[in-house]
């Protein structure tokens, strides 16, 4: 007796959920891996992991799966395109029509080699020596040309490929249509700023700041905002990143300098946004779509949200500002709230991506999104990114990077083969601007609200508005969904130059 289409989703999301709890392990084994692991277990550790993604790799491309996805397909399940139902079906079939075109050797093959490879790259960033990192990056970039040629793209550019694993269905050519009117303000936005003649004080910023008390005061920030603590946890990693494991398990990591705090302290909340992401997505769909984040673009405006729009504003600062003096008597117990927040926005070129200011950041991603693709493409050598990097980051800041620990080493993401991810960045700015500002418009006096720190009102908006959804809609159609405009870089280009315009007075 054939079963029928409610029978068969069931069994589809059986099969998803089970691949997910796979995946999840090795999630824990990178999270370890940037963490805990001692440098010797990294062999074993590549091991491990090109396993696991062997085994989930034969679960997600196994036929029973595409059966399934098709006996559902076309079903009364799938008629409201709108539905989580017919949205979890068609996602599944866009997973299941990438992950088929690509041999479960090349993505063991890669998998084994981005676990060496990120080893590879902290020797190399610790030694600011790019040429121990160099074998690794040209074996990288190889093998995703080929899963580029194995996916394939109608549009003739191979960058397009990867892109759409971050951003699904987004283009280069979309990236630019958006970054190039972005370019356009920021330059004009910044030469405003250097002409402007004024200089916040720094100096503030870079006093001594003892790492224990950082990190008290950072987890305090993050729970005050919505993380919750008893379904996470905050640790130390060479490069900031979050990482959800499922229901329950959502791990922060941060990197300190106790002559600079607002690099963990900002890395911090921008990693609890994404964090609160993930505790806020449906948990009793866990490995379906729509128990997934929608896009990397729109997690990554969570993130920034949290990091930009409320971190680094003066209703939170006048919350949170008394609080730091009392952490940090000796640094802060003489300066002002306004100094402070001055300091925290000052505009100025820096080559560190993770600590440049909202004004230059946006350029950082510009310049990267500038090398990946003819990386991909095959225009550009790995050999020589480091001077095509310093070539285009002088021409975009006007300094030049000092060696290669400043340069194209300080980002872990080419190691661990994340090529397209970089322009999700710079597209989450834009997303959280136009969220922002539709949230601002809905809930009234957030401003009030956060020099309250009351920051609840926020954060159930945006589990309503976009957590809960996972991917039932494409990010671009989110933003339709929930702000009732397209994606622009203009609410973005409107509270920059809002913020920077009266702390500059432009």
């Amino acid at each position: 007796m054939p079963r029928s289409p409610e029978q068969a989703y069931a069994e589809l999301t059986q099969r998803l959920k089970t691949t997910a709890l796979l995946e999840s392990c090795s999630s824990v084994l990178g999270w370890d891996e940037q963490t805990y692991m001692p440098p010797g277990g990294a062999g074993h550790r590549a091991n491990q992991l090109s396993l696991l993604a062997g085994m989930c790799h034969e679960r997600a491309t196994a036929p029973e799966t595409g059966d399934l996805i098709a006996e559902v397909e076309g079903t009364h399940l799938a008629a409201d395109k709108d539905s989580p139902v017919a949205a979890n079906i068609r996602e599944a079939r866009r997973d299941f029509d990438r992950a088929t075109k690509l041999p479960r050797r090349l993505v063991e093959e890669l998998s084994h080699t981005c676990t060496l490879s990120q080893q590879a790259w902290i020797t190399a960033r610790k030694q600011s020596n790019f040429k121990q990192f160099q074998p690794w990056l040209e074996k990288i970039v190889g093998l995703k040309r080929e899963e580029a040629q194995c996916i394939g793209y109608g549009s003739g550019v191979p960058y397009d490929a990867l892109l759409d694993a971050f951003e699904p269905g987004m283009t280069a050519a979309d990236v630019t249509r958006l970054f190039t009117p972005l370019r356009d303000e920021l330059v004009k936005l910044i030469a405003a700023i250097r002409d402007s003649g004024r200089q916040p004080n720094r100096e503030i910023i870079t006093r001594l700041f003892p790492t224990a008390a950082q990190r008290e005061f950072s987890i305090a920030a993050a729970r005050q905002i919505g993380f919750n603590f008893d379904e996470g946890r905050l640790d130390t990693a060479p490069h900031p990143f979050c990482s959800g494991f499922g229901p329950g398990d959502t791990r922060l990591t941060t990197r300190y300098d106790e002559h600079h705090f607002p690099g963990a302290f900002f890395g911090t909340l921008h990693e609890a946004g994404h964090g609160m992401y993930e505790q806020g997505l449906d948990h009793e769909a866990y490995g379906l779509p729509t128990g997934a984040a929608c896009s990397l673009g729109i997690h990554e405006s969570q993130s920034r949200m949290w990091e930009n729009f409320v971190g680094r504003g003066r209703p939170f600062w006048k919350f949170f500002y008394p609080k730091l003096q009392q952490a940090f008597p000796e640094a802060l117990g003489k300066s002002s709230v306004e100094d402070f927040y001055g300091a925290i926005n000052d505009v100025q070129p820096s080559f560190i991506r993770v600590e440049a200011d909202e004004a230059t950041y946006n350029l950082h991603i510009l310049l990267r999104f500038d090398l990946e693709r003819p990386l991909i493409a095959g225009d550009l050598k790995p050999a020589d990114v480091p001077g095509v990097w310093n070539e285009t980051f002088t021409k975009y800041f006007g300094i030049v990077p000092p060696d290669d620990a400043r340069g194209c080493l300080q980002d872990i993401h080419w190691s661990g083969g994340m090529i397209g991810y970089f322009p999700t960045y710079a597209l989450g700015n834009m997303y959280a601007a136009q969220f922002f500002d539709c949230a601002s418009h809905e809930l009234g006096d957030l401003p009030g609200a956060f020099s309250r720190g009351e920051f609840g009102a926020l954060k159930q908006w945006l589990n309503e508005k976009i957590h809960r959804h996972g991917r039932r809609f494409r990010a671009q159609k989110l933003v339709e969904v929930v702000t009732g405009q397209a994606l622009s870089p203009q609410p973005l280009v409107k509270h920059l130059h809002q913020k920077f315009d009266e702390l500059y007075h432009l």
